[in-house]
């Protein structure tokens, strides 16, 4: 792993490095043939994610299975490909990327480095809840990517605990780039998990990387307490908690932990940590983070608090077991025009 001295000369050229790559289009020497598909890691609206081992070099990876017919349908192929260019471009400790990726007459696939940890949300049921060492460590990791991506121009829009996994190592990955855009100044999208919405999306304003920031918040909240601030049987009662700002802060919370939450939770953008003059420097600079020293944890020099068990490469073990469904082939190309620039 490359070492990062300067954080400042590490974020310049990794814009350079992401506007090169962001662009470019699928190999066409690969295909489904070139890996051996194991057990199914996660599922979701329009496909799955597959342990698959590449035949190319023996290792393990994680590859996106994503239903072209379903993509199209449900009207998500600028979001998929907003997600293709991101993962192909992005490299960084704390952010999943992609090895390759290629499509058939059914199907894109994107080839992803295997996290093997699980994801962090597991990891917090078993335990009810982190302590706040734990949470400082993992979050520091998050609020490294976050900026990462901002100054890439990159919103995420959707950071949850499912979103991130560990590694072997006991640090973190964001993963599930579906929600990501890359954007100069405002978008109106309204997408996200409900628990984590910032009011902005809710209340249809237009929204920059600020939405980031707040689900920081939730994510910090969450992570310490074992639940989210803002919850309800049904996502329009959230959407009321969240846009009137009011939450109960456990009574384990210490000074550092409310007060750094209290400033990023705020509805008010002109107050939002993250959102203002210093930007994410006033998150960084707070005084829960006074032990992290930045550079250490970017170059994961720093002892994690939990390793996840790990008994090889290949181990699915810290992943929910799925039904598997097989992949079906049409005998010629579907979508071929709204595919075109992948």
């Amino acid at each position: 792993m490359e070492i990062i001295k300067d954080w400042d000369y590490f974020l310049q050229r990794s814009r350079q490095d992401f506007d090169a790559k962001f662009s470019q289009k699928f190999q066409n020497d690969i295909n489904l043939n070139d890996f051996e598909l194991l057990r199914t890691l996660g599922t979701g609206a329009f496909g799955r994610v597959r342990l698959v081992r590449w035949l190319n070099d023996g290792g393990y990876y994680a590859m996106k299975v994503l239903e072209k017919q379903r993509i199209v349908k449900y009207k998500q192929v600028e979001h998929t490909l907003n997600e293709k260019r991101i993962l192909q471009a992005v490299k960084f400790p704390f952010v999943v990327s992609m090895k390759v990726g290629f499509y058939n007459n059914d199907y894109v696939f994107f080839v992803m480095e295997f996290v093997n940890g699980g994801e962090l949300f597991s990891h917090l049921r078993r335990f009810g809840r982190f302590e706040e060492n734990h949470t400082r460590f993992y979050v520091g990791q998050v609020i490294l990517a976050l900026e990462y991506l901002h100054f890439l121009d990159v919103v995420y829009r959707d950071l949850k605990p499912e979103n991130i996994l560990i590694d072997r190592n006991g640090y973190l990955k964001l993963t599930d780039m579906g929600f990501c855009k890359r954007i100069k100044g405002r978008t109106w999208t309204l997408c996200g998990t409900p628990e984590y919405l910032a009011p902005e999306v809710i209340l249809s304003k237009g929204y920059g990387m600020s939405v980031d920031w707040w689900s920081l918040g939730i994510l910090i909240y969450e992570l310490a307490a074992g639940h989210p601030p803002f919850y309800a049987p049904n996502p329009m009662k959230i959407y009321e908690k969240i846009v009137a700002g009011k939450y109960k802060i456990p009574p384990h919370f210490g000074p550092d932990i409310k007060d750094l939450i209290t400033n990023i939770l705020q509805v008010d953008l002109t107050r939002r940590y993250g959102n203002l003059k210093n930007g994410v420097n006033d998150i960084k600079g707070h005084r829960f983070f006074r032990t992290i020293d930045w550079l250490s944890l970017v170059n994961q020099q720093m002892e994690p608090p939990f390793l996840p068990k790990i008994k090889d490469d290949g181990d699915p073990g810290n992943f929910e077991v799925y039904p598997e469904e097989s992949l079906h082939e049409s005998p010629h190309e579907l979508f071929i025009k709204e595919f075109a620039d992948y």
